[in-house]
């Protein structure tokens, strides 16, 4: 599956539809899954630290081609990531949806976004978001400002990107149908393809349909 991105001149995404077995709520995270969340877990992913910084320093250069300033609270998921995982060994689980999404992320230092599909309405596009264009993230009300970060939109608004999700189209316990984001850069031509593919592998551990 594609998504028009526009005229960004780095961003190279890898899209992965899947079907889950159950409502989201009533699925576990079989030992498999809950492995990749670990700090150092197996994964196709196997670089050293040079490698590992030149992708994070591709993400960021990502983030700011809009001018958006992925520092602090604002930075790439996947560098949340790391570091919750360095402080206390692996990324807590929540889901097998989200966990799917924390361990290849966690392994390929690519952030990834995972929405409801269900919670999508009509066509969806990427494009930067606008001055004044923010989303709320998370159930306390929470915001994030949009401006030059390159965001998921459908027919309501934008709905996702790679630092925080929108709270509007988050996964719940009754989550059935899955959409996930990897969001690449050409800098690292064809590892987003790649994190697709891993984040596909971890899904179906669960029973997972994938879109091939």
């Amino acid at each position: 599956m594609q998504i028009p991105t526009g005229n960004h001149p780095l961003l190279e995404l890898a899209v992965v539809r899947a079907h889950l077995p159950a409502p989201l709520g009533e699925l576990a995270s079989p030992p498999g899954l809950l492995a990749s969340l670990a700090l150092g877990a197996t994964s196709p992913f196997a670089e050293d630290p040079e490698q590992r910084e030149a992708v994070r320093q591709a993400v960021r250069a990502l983030l700011r081609v809009g001018g958006y300033k992925p520092t602090g609270r604002g930075k790439p998921a996947s560098e949340y990531l790391v570091g919750r995982a360095a402080e206390l060994g692996a990324v807590p689980s929540i889901n097998p949806a989200v966990d799917a999404c924390n361990g290849a992320s966690l392994a390929s230092g690519l952030p990834i976004s995972v929405v409801d599909a269900d919670r999508l309405v009509g066509e969806f596009l990427v494009r930067l978001g606008a001055e004044g264009e923010s989303y709320v993230f998370n159930a306390s009300g929470h915001s994030i400002d949009l401006a030059g970060l390159a965001v998921l939109c459908d027919e309501v608004g934008p709905a996702a990107n790679a630092v925080k999700d929108s709270e509007r189209t988050k996964t719940s316990a009754q989550s059935r149908q899955l959409l996930a984001i990897v969001w690449g850069t050409q800098a690292l031509p064809g590892r987003a393809a790649r994190v697709g593919a891993h984040f596909a592998d971890l899904l179906r551990l669960v029973g997972a349909e994938v879109d091939p």
